[in-house]
């Protein structure tokens, strides 16, 4: 931000009495000096490339302008700060986010707002059992209960989390049982990983599955993987769409005729004739679906996927053409979130397929196959899915022998698992 970056620090150094002559003022509090040394470490970086940390840079900047004005505006200057870190999303925002609640907390110890701040960034660190107790002090101060309806699902769901981990260290009388114990209050990663560890270690030892014990640990750690990747927020934020995870996705296939339909333009052209052979063909199927970009032409879409990549904001067309069941690829899992609460419309679709969903190919609670990579096309990975759900009475493909609709190894999948091909009709069937 050169210049303005600059500026920005020195003026939060004189607000604190950090900048040489500066004098420092009574009405800042400790929360700035935080700021500034966060502000310093970005400048011995180097150059920001990430829109987050722009923003959280500019509340800063906020707070600095707000130092000197009215109690109220300060304090809503300092809980957007700490907003702003948790949503940046790196470690060290967060625990800056978590030391700007700290300081509003004990500047009103009865802001809810504060209190909430508290709790998610605790949450947000692995210190659940802290973030519980946070967020019960925003639940005794808030007093409207709508507001409150997903900081209650958030508490249920870290106690969840902690039932999950204490039963299966029940099942685990020695070290692995005491390191299942100590993951309630670890990051989500470490936690996911450790818990995976366990899973594998005891599932490859004696008898395996054969265990009673190993297949509830098992079942536990689906629940625990679950309950770490569930939206926090609540439905309505879903574009009013109600969540769906496998268990759904595969009810919503079973014993139907499913095609997957591609995305070329000469697909798009022969839909455009209500009388067009390709059209009635794709008429009689159950369930139809689409993948990314939706055509204009496009008769019907009964789910449609699409893929995030990396933490690039999504740059295609609104996700507002009609789809019985949407359902969106990505990670890492807070900028899955963000996503979908920032491009949803309401009404556009009926289901929203959740978190557990959301990178099936890699997840070793679902596929857990390696080395598709990121490049793996979304055509291919709703198809990928489909194929192992294995509920669909018929699973075709149309159009996807036409150039570019799939990469080489993608290709020889399907080839190496095609039962028919229908050159005529485009059309390649898998079951």
């Amino acid at each position: 931000m050169g210049q303005t970056f600059t500026g920005l620090l020195r003026a939060v150094r004189a607000r604190t009495g950090q900048g040489g002559g500066g004098t420092a003022r009574p009405e800042p509090t400790a929360a700035l000096r935080l700021c500034g040394g966060y502000l310093a470490g970005l400048a011995a970086g180097g150059p920001m490339s990430d829109a987050r940390q722009t923003r959280l840079v500019s509340a800063i900047g906020g707070l600095t302008s707000a130092c000197g004005t009215d109690g109220d505006e300060l304090f809503d200057a300092l809980l957007r700060t700490g907003q702003r870190a948790l949503e940046a999303g790196g470690e060290t925002e967060t625990r800056l986010a978590l030391d700007i609640a700290d300081e509003a907390t004990g500047l009103r110890p009865r802001s809810k707002g504060a209190w909430r701040l508290r709790g998610s960034a605790l949450d947000a660190l692995g210190r659940r059992d802290e973030a519980v107790l946070a967020y019960e002090r925003h639940l005794t101060l808030q007093q409207n209960p709508a507001a409150a309806e997903d900081v209650a699902r958030r508490i249920a769901t870290l106690k969840d989390l902690n039932a999950c981990l204490h039963e299966a260290a029940g099942l685990l009388p020695d070290e692995d049982g005491t390191r299942l114990r100590a993951l309630h209050n670890a990051p989500a990663g470490q936690a996911r990983t450790a818990f995976a560890e366990v899973v594998r270690r005891r599932t490859a030892e004696g008898g395996g599955l054969a265990d009673p014990a190993v297949r509830r640990l098992t079942t536990l750690y689906a629940a625990h993987r679950r309950l770490l990747d569930r939206d926090r927020m609540a439905d309505p934020l879903l574009g009013g769409a109600e969540p769906v995870g496998v268990t759904g996705l595969r009810r919503l296939v079973a014993g139907r005729s499913v095609c997957l339909v591609a995305a070329a333009p000469r697909i798009a052209d022969e839909e455009r004739d209500p009388d067009s052979p390709l059209g009635r063909l794709i008429d009689g199927y159950d369930l139809v679906v689409r993948c990314d970009a939706l055509p204009s032409a496009a008769r019907r879409t009964d789910l449609h996927a699409l893929t995030l990549r990396g933490d690039t904001p999504w740059t295609g067309p609104a996700w507002d053409r009609r789809a019985g069941t949407r359902m969106v690829f990505g990670d890492p899992l807070p900028h899955w979130r963000r996503s979908l609460r920032a491009r949803l419309v309401a009404g556009a679709q009926d289901h929203v397929a959740d978190a557990t969903l959301r990178h099936p190919l890699d997840d070793p609670a679902l596929l857990g196959e390696d080395g598709w990579g990121p490049r793996t096309g979304t055509a291919f990975t709703v198809l990928r899915l489909l194929d192992f759900l294995d509920a669909a009475d018929r699973l075709d493909l149309i159009g996807f022998g036409l150039p570019g609709q799939l990469l080489p190894r993608e290709r020889q999948w399907v080839t190496a698992r095609a039962t028919h091909e229908d050159e005529t009709e485009m059309r390649t069937a898998l079951r």
